[in-house]
């Protein structure tokens, strides 16, 4: 917002926005709600096309994770003859299986060396292959004769086939050879924590916001849920803070999760809620959180919800038109982000000497302060520059029976300030006389030059925003205007540079002098 007022920008970019959001975190509506606080407007159409870019880059790169860039007519080929491959992760963590093929570089191998990227197809696993929002197992797998594979991601590029990714770190696999599957338990607690914890927190919006709040997205890592919903506006903060709650209460109560095979059309009888992205078959996998969630899942789960320890929503925010965006943090991960806000609180309520429940009224009263502190100080900085109008447009030098006043303001004068001074000295130099004023200021590293010309300049073709576009050139920046009053602003001056500034001022006078030469 700086940066802008420097430059005298009205509007925040879309690129700036969607910057903020995608790489800061920085919500879109907060981005709005502050930039209207300090009178500017922000470009929503690009940040939402921006926005609608990325998604269509993710949409890219997860097809192309699903498949590891490899030809799916290879895949196709392995799947004929290898079957459906069993996934036995629903009741095992390790198991035995056997090799059915291996791919280096997205070609067919039979054998994969040490330090090889390789694409390992077992006839049974139990690694969870990414999908229905759940983010995929990591482990190893081992052979009888000892080599030794770090399986890192794991897909399933065609209905029936599970292909683990990693790297040989010990020996060398080949194809035929009997492993032993194991994956990382500790992730995939933590991963379920957050599915469960992702069931729940859809119940409780579409219990608060109804049935409207559709899912339409969702992500469950280790720690960490994201969870989208279609919505036509923010949720309430209230409304946030009752999810929250009725979801923990649920977690208090310790009920049993558990999760069967029915038929599609009976899931759909007893309430059963279709999970975003999933197409299901004649047969379908529900998941039931006591009698208080059920949805079609074919995800990993805890147990019983008491499992997951805590759950601490972090915020919500538009991700796009119609659709909402809820993160939350789970178990060990939401008990450590409570302690370090716990921490936070007690050394602010240690510096400012006051208790913990007074802060917001603390906070609010000094943040109030400081800004018509700044105000204050905002209006003595113009005033004590515009004292100095009279001053600065009676040294103003004759080119050609024309006033021409350069002046350079103060460091740290701000543009709004360097334009009321231009047009405040203007309007001092004597009636009739065709004038010229620039002014150049350095609200900060970069410059700025607002050039204001009167009446009678410009009835001898002097234009405002001709000579800034000169000046600002000449400082390796740009600008323009009104023929009447004009800024822009250069490239940043250090202070071994000031001479940029003299060159900018001569190039302004050559220009004047040429127009008033040519007009007469």
């Amino acid at each position: 917002m700086e940066e802008s007022k420097r430059k005298s920008q009205r509007t925040l970019t879309g690129a700036q926005a969607f910057q903020l959001h995608d790489t800061y975190g920085f919500p879109i509506d907060l981005t709005l709600e502050m930039a209207a606080e300090q009178g500017l407007t922000v470009d929503e159409e690009g940040f939402r096309r921006l926005m609608a870019e990325q998604r269509d880059r993710a949409k890219k790169d997860a097809k192309e994770k699903k498949t590891g860039n490899a030809d799916i007519s290879v895949y196709a080929d392995l799947l004929e003859r290898s079957g459906t491959v069993t996934f036995t992760g629903y009741d095992q963590i390790s198991g035995e299986g056997t090799i059915l093929g291996l791919l280096t570089g997205g070609a067919p191998v039979p054998v994969a060396h040490q330090g090889a990227e390789v694409s390992v197809i077992l006839d049974r696993t139990p690694f969870y292959a990414e999908g229905g929002g759940q983010l995929s197992d990591a482990g190893t797998i081992t052979t009888s004769a000892g080599g030794e594979v770090e399986i890192y991601d794991v897909q399933a590029p065609m209905k029936g086939l599970v292909v683990h990714r990693g790297k040989v770190t010990k020996g060398e696999i080949g194809q035929g050879e009997q492993a032993f599957a194991a994956i990382d338990i500790e992730r995939r607690r933590a991963i379920s924590r957050s599915h469960t914890a992702t069931h729940l927190v859809h119940r409780a919006l579409r219990g608060a916001l109804g049935e409207s709040a559709a899912q339409a997205g969702s992500e469950n890592s280790p720690g960490r849920l994201r969870f989208d919903f279609t919505a036509t506006g923010a949720v309430p903060t209230a409304v946030l803070k009752d999810t929250e709650d009725e979801v923990n209460a649920v977690l208090i109560n310790d009920l049993d999760v558990r999760a069967y095979v029915t038929t599609q059309q009976e899931a759909r009888n007893m309430g059963a809620l279709a999970l975003f992205g999933e197409k299901y078959g004649d047969e379908v996998r529900v998941v039931e959180v006591g009698d208080y969630s059920r949805e079609l899942c074919g995800g990993t789960h805890v147990a019983r919800s008491g499992q997951l320890g805590l759950v601490k929503l972090l915020g919500e925010a538009s991700i796009g038109s119609g659709v909402r965006r809820v993160e939350a943090l789970v178990g060990l991960d939401a008990f450590r982000f409570l302690a370090r806000e716990s921490l936070l609180v007690s050394q602010l309520s240690e510096q400012f000497k006051t208790p913990r429940e007074q802060l917001p009224e603390r906070l609010n009263t000094m943040v109030t302060r400081l800004r018509d502190a700044e105000r204050e100080l905002q209006r003595l900085r113009a005033a004590q520059l515009l004292q100095d109008a009279a001053g600065i447009a009676a040294s103003a030098e004759d080119i050609s029976g024309m006033a021409f006043v350069a002046h350079r303001a103060p460091d740290g004068a701000e543009a709004d300030d360097l334009r009321k001074l231009a047009l405040d000295v203007r309007g001092r130099v004597q009636r009739g006389r065709p004038a010229a004023v620039m002014i150049v200021g350095r609200p900060a590293d970069r410059p700025v030059v607002v050039i204001a010309v009167n009446e009678a300049g410009r009835g001898f073709g002097l234009s405002a925003g001709t000579l800034v576009g000169i000046a600002a050139k000449a400082l390796g920046g740009g600008g323009g205007g009104k023929p009447d009053v004009a800024q822009g602003g250069g490239a940043p001056i250090t202070d071994g540079n000031e001479a940029a500034l003299d060159t900018a001022f001569d190039a302004v006078r050559d220009a004047l002098r040429d127009t008033l030469r040519s007009g007469r």
